[in-house]
C-alpha cells in the first residue's frame, strides 16, 4: 500500500499558537479500487502540485462534453452472488471518500497554520489539480447512481441513496475549501477571469444512449451573465445536456443544452403600516434553461465582435424558497427531462408550445 507525500514537512509553530488537529501526513489510499483510483505516486511538495500531472488536461471548471460515463457492467452466467451488507458494499467508495477529504484537509490546514505566504499560493495554485484529481471519483458515483441501465441491473434504492450521499458530501466540502481560499485572496471566484475557480465538476451520467448530463456547481452565487441580465437572477448549478445524434441521422450534429439552478431576489414586505415597513429579501429558487439571444452561430465574425453573448433564462420548475439540496437539484432536472412520454428527449426538441407547457 503506497502513501502519498503532499507536503514538504512539519509547519513551525510559533508560542501560543494551535497546532493543526491532527498530524498532516497524508494517508494510504485503498488498492485495487474501482475506475476512479487513483495513481499512488504524487508531487513531494506544493511548488509540484502547481504542475499540471500526466493524467490531468484542461481547465478543472469545465470538462470535456463528450466524457462518457462508465460501461455499467453485466454479470456474467452462474448462480447469484451472495448479498452483501450496505457498510461492505460501500466500503471501498467510502474509503476513497475518506482519502479526498484528509487532502481536503491538509490544503485548510495549510491554510490556517502555515506562516509561510509562497507556500500558501503555490497550494492555491495546485487547487484546480486537486479538483480535477476528484473528477473520475465524481463519474464513479454519479454514473453508478443515475446511468441507464443501472450497473449490475436495477441498483437497490439504498445503495443509490448512499452513493449519492457521499457525493453530495465531497461536493460540499470542496466547495468549502475553495471558498476559504477565495476568503484569504488566493482564489478568484469571479466567472469572467480566465484562471478563477468560479465553478467545478461533479460528475456526468447518462440519461440514454444519446444523451449524456455534466454536472458543475459554482462555490458562490453567481449573476446569470456577465451583464447581470435578466436582474435579481444568480445561478448555484449547471447541467449541460449533451446530444448526440444516432447513427441512423444523417445531417445532425451533437449540440449542448444549459440548465440551470438559480435564486431570485424577491422583496416582501413584513410591516403591518408604514411607520414599520421593513422589506426583507427571498430567494426565490428554479430551474430554467439558457436560451441564447445571439449572435447568429454559423457566423464567426458576430462571434468575435460580441463581448458577451446575450441569454434569457427560461424557467421550467418552481422550487420554492428554500435551496435544494445537491442532490435534490439533480432529481428535479432528471424528471424535467424525463417527464415526456418517458424519454429523455430535451425539451428543446419538441417545440415552442411543450416549453410553454413546462414553464407554465
Amino acid at each position: 500500500m503506497a502513501t502519498e507525500q503532499w507536503f514538504a514537512g512539519p509547519l513551525p509553530r510559533g508560542p501560543g499558537e494551535t497546532p493543526p488537529p491532527e498530524d498532516l501526513e497524508p494517508g494510504a489510499r485503498p488498492c485495487g479500487g474501482p475506475s476512479w483510483s487513483m495513481s499512488p505516486g504524487g508531487p513531494a511538495d506544493p511548488a509540484e502540485l502547481a504542475m499540471e500531472p500526466e493524467d490531468v488536461q484542461g481547465p478543472v471548471s469545465e470538462a470535456p462534453a463528450s466524457t462518457s460515463s462508465p460501461e455499467p457492467l453485466i454479470p456474467g452466467p452462474g448462480p447469484a452472488p451472495a448479498r452483501l451488507p450496505l457498510e461492505t458494499m460501500l466500503s471501498p467508495v467510502t474509503e476513497q471518500l475518506r482519502y479526498l477529504l484528509k487532502k481536503a484537509d491538509d490544503f485548510q490546514s495549510y491554510l490556517l497554520y502555515s506562516r509561510d505566504r509562497v507556500q500558501k499560493e503555490q497550494l492555491a495554485k495546485a487547487m484546480p489539480t486537486f479538483l480535477k484529481m476528484c473528477e473520475p471519483y465524481f463519474l464513479y458515483l454519479e454514473a453508478a447512481a443515475r446511468s441507464a441501465p443501472p450497473i449490475y441491473g436495477a441498483l437497490q434504492e439504498l445503495v443509490r441513496k448512499g452513493l449519492l450521499e457521499i457525493s453530495q458530501q465531497l461536493t460540499l466540502r470542496l466547495e468549502q475549501l475553495v471558498l476559504m481560499y477565495a476568503s484569504f485572496g488566493y482564489v478568484d471566484l469571479e466567472e469572467t477571469e480566465p484562471l478563477s475557480i468560479s465553478c467545478f465538476f461533479c460528475g456526468s451520467f447518462s440519461l440514454g444512449p444519446s444523451h449524456e448530463v455534466s454536472i458543475f456547481r459554482y462555490c458562490a452565487p453567481a449573476a446569470y451573465t456577465a451583464s447581470r441580465y435578466p436582474r435579481y437572477l444568480y445561478k448555484k448549478m449547471r447541467w449541460n445536456l449533451e446530444t448526440t445524434p444516432e447513427p441512423s441521422s444523417r445531417g445532425q450534429d451533437a449540440h449542448v443544452d444549459y440548465y440551470f439552478l438559480c435564486y431570485r431576489d424577491t422583496w416582501e414586505d413584513t410591516g403591518k403600516s408604514p411607520a414599520n415597513s421593513c422589506v426583507q429579501i427571498q430567494k426565490l429558487w428554479s430551474i430554467g434553461r439558457w436560451v441564447p439571444l445571439g449572435p447568429v452561430e454559423d457566423d464567426l465574425y458576430s462571434w468575435i465582435l460580441c463581448p458577451q453573448p446575450p441569454g434569457d433564462y427560461q424557467q421550467l420548475l418552481t422550487i420554492g424558497f428554500e435551496e435544494p439540496s445537491h442532490v435534490l437539484a439533480t432529481d428535479l432536472l432528471v424528471q424535467i427531462l424525463t417527464g415526456q412520454a418517458g424519454t429523455a428527449r430535451p425539451p428543446s426538441a419538441a417545440g415552442p408550445s411543450a416549453w410553454a407547457a413546462q414553464g407554465s
